[in-house]
């Protein structure tokens, strides 16, 4: 069937209203190739948004939940999280990016997803999307043409995004990026029948992504971590940050003053709880788009409006704000969880859950085995929320500030059990940028079976890279030195034990991050020591009784304070081999290592022992 019959007058009309023929053209090419039923193109109006939402309820991706506005999706059983293996970044013939990136050359990866893409919307709707990536009528927005043949993709995208078919029309000259997915075959429970073949590949060079054969929302939805990649790609050129972390503004009760921090936490290592700190106010949760100001100061702006978040371990004592959202009427989508009754239920939910009921597999009930023979939960563990941030009451108000937020201070959180303190402080922007790029997340004896293993990740963004690593690292110390005013750079480990139990809880953190608004607004002074500033002592218990009315010893201090030695130069060889294997990784890098290391050791030989207590370090740096 011809394009021209494919799509009515009244859509096509949309389209030409845009008055840019790339659009057209691109529209037409894929219709022509994954030859859909009919174009569907959706403008910004609510009777088009309405239309998605209806959509997908009719054609049976999402159903109702009793509360008003909730709805809900399953993906298909071995359809369940982001495919690492069949992402790839198509590359040019010579091009060299990190070895851990999964690459594809670029014609044969073209050639291989578009036979995939090949008649894949047959017999269904292609809809044609428009976002825009970043708050409206910004330096940091990015326009993005979005075609899939998903109403849940397209649904999960109106609650994330910020809607763009107006601003193509203000900007038809304007770059965009352009992002193709279909879910391909689908089975009888309306999800993806050929998950061997789905692929999903990054064109850096052309600003697009190919997903098919999927419908995991980290596989089908191309404006978030595909869209990251280029993004990335985008920023490495014209000299500005695109990073997979959380933007926060920080509260201290007895001070009228917001202040703002970027956060990159690999998984499990805390970021979500330390964005949500009770008291403080939230931008986003995943992705920030840093750039400097006029004034010199680094702004940060969330591309998103929206969080598609895991839901496990949500409940009304470890996330009240977040549980309180999703148990009030709105638009709210739940993916992968177990229903009984037009009720949702998941992991760690703090309540007994059902014994029957629907989830990912289908018809469920307790001891049900799965294909492998495996017992299949009540809900997968990564099953997920969607929802607006603006239904979060600790939504902060400048969400859609076109200018951004000033960034006066960046966390690189990381998790082991023996090495770091829980919080500490870099001694310039360069040994920041240092600490970021060495990042390790510890995994876990119920992740891979062994404990103790240590996964370097820098900046969290190892998995969304798509430009050499030394690059990335030079430009980040390029970023900082270019500003008049660097935002501090800190680090985080909320995971210290002895004896197998943690050393602090949950809720310490909210000391250690007002700690660091204090340090930016030199209220505090700060202990030196070879890896950094840790908080003095008196500053420390100060914050214990001030904000939880309770006591934090000499013991608790010394504790978590003392600088291991000897096991941040195990760190440093695991760092340093790894690194090895990277090409052109810049100077400064392996310099602050040489310094770093010198430093520990003349401290082993002063202090005549692995582990020095923080009282044991008497310089002090000021405010």
């Amino acid at each position: 069937m011809k394009f021209k019959e494919l799509i009515d007058r009244e859509n096509y009309e949309k389209l030409k209203s845009l008055d840019n023929e790339k659009i057209i053209e691109k529209v037409k090419k894929y219709a022509e190739i994954c030859k859909p039923a009919k174009i569907t193109v959706v403008s910004d109006s609510p009777f088009d948004i309405n239309y998605i939402r209806n959509l997908s309820l009719e054609c049976g991706e999402e159903k109702k939940l009793k509360t008003k506005g909730h709805t809900y999706h399953f993906d298909g059983y071995y359809d369940q999280a982001r495919d690492k293996q069949n992402t790839k970044v198509l590359v040019e013939k010579g091009r060299k990016l990190s070895r851990v990136i999964n690459t594809i050359e670029r014609e044969k990866g073209l050639k291989e997803v578009h036979q995939y893409l090949e008649e894949a919307m047959k017999g269904k709707e292609m809809l044609v999307r428009f976002f825009c990536l970043g708050p409206k009528n910004s330096d940091f927005s990015i326009l993005a043409l979005q075609i899939t043949d998903s109403a849940y993709v397209a649904h999960s995208e109106d609650i994330l995004y910020r809607q763009g078919y107006e601003e193509f029309k203000k900007n038809p000259d304007k770059d965009f990026f352009f992002l193709v997915h279909s879910a391909g075959k689908l089975d009888e429970r309306k999800n993806s029948a050929e998950i061997d073949k789905r692929r999903i590949y990054i064109d850096v060079l052309k600003n697009r992504v190919f997903t098919v054969n999927n419908q995991y929302a980290g596989n089908s939805l191309g404006l978030k971590k595909l869209a990251l990649r280029l993004a990335i790609n985008k920023a490495h050129k014209e000299d500005w940050l695109c990073e997979h972390m959380f933007i926060m503004g920080v509260k201290p009760e007895d001070k009228n003053r917001t202040t703002y921090f970027t956060g990159a936490y690999p998984s499990a290592c805390g970021k979500t709880s330390t964005a949500m700190i009770p008291g403080q106010s939230i931008i986003g949760d995943d992705i920030a788009y840093i750039r400097p100001g006029e004034d010199g100061i680094a702004y940060a702006a969330n591309i998103e409006q929206g969080i598609f978040g895991i839901i496990r371990d949500v409940n009304p004592d470890d996330d009240p704000i977040i549980y309180n959202a999703l148990n009030k009427p709105g638009e709210i989508i739940f993916s992968n969880i177990l229903v009984k009754d037009k009720k949702p239920y998941w992991l760690g939910m703090g309540r007994k859950l059902p014994g029957k009921g629907e989830n990912f597999s289908g018809e469920w009930h307790k001891g049900k085995k799965g294909p492998h023979g495996k017992e299949v939960p009540p809900a997968h563990k990564n099953a997920r929320y969607t929802l607006r941030i603006k239904e979060l009451e600790n939504a902060d108000f400048r969400l859609d500030d076109p200018k951004g937020v000033p960034v006066q201070g960046i966390i690189y959180g990381g998790r082991d059990s023996d090495t770091s303190v829980p919080v500490y402080e870099s001694l310039s922007w360069s040994h920041g940028v240092f600490i970021g790029a060495c990042l390790e997340s510890e995994t876990t004896a119920a992740t891979l079976g062994k404990a103790g293993l240590r996964k370097l990740s820098p900046m969290a963004n190892m998995d969304f890279i798509v430009v050499p690593l030394g690059t990335y690292i030079e430009n980040h110390l390029k970023f900082g030195e270019n500003l008049d005013f660097c935002p501090k750079i800190f680090s985080t480990n909320y995971f210290l034990k002895e004896k197998g139990e943690f050393l602090n809880a949950k809720t310490d953190k909210k000391a250690w991050i007002m700690w660091m608004e204090g340090r930016i607004h030199e209220e505090y002074d700060a202990v030196e020591t070879p890896i950094g500033k840790i908080p003095k002592y008196e500053d420390i218990k100060d914050l214990f009784m001030k904000l939880f009315g309770k006591d934090f010893s000499k013991n608790d201090y010394e504790k978590q304070f003392s600088i291991r030695l000897k096991k941040f130069l195990e760190k440093l060889e695991r760092v340093e081999e790894i690194y090895s294997q990277e090409e052109e990784i810049p100077k400064f890098f392996y310099k602050h290592l040489e310094q770093e290391r010198e430093r520990i050791k003349t401290a082993i030989q002063k202090f005549g022992k692995d582990v020095v207590s923080p009282f044991e370090f008497k310089k002090m740096i000021k405010k």
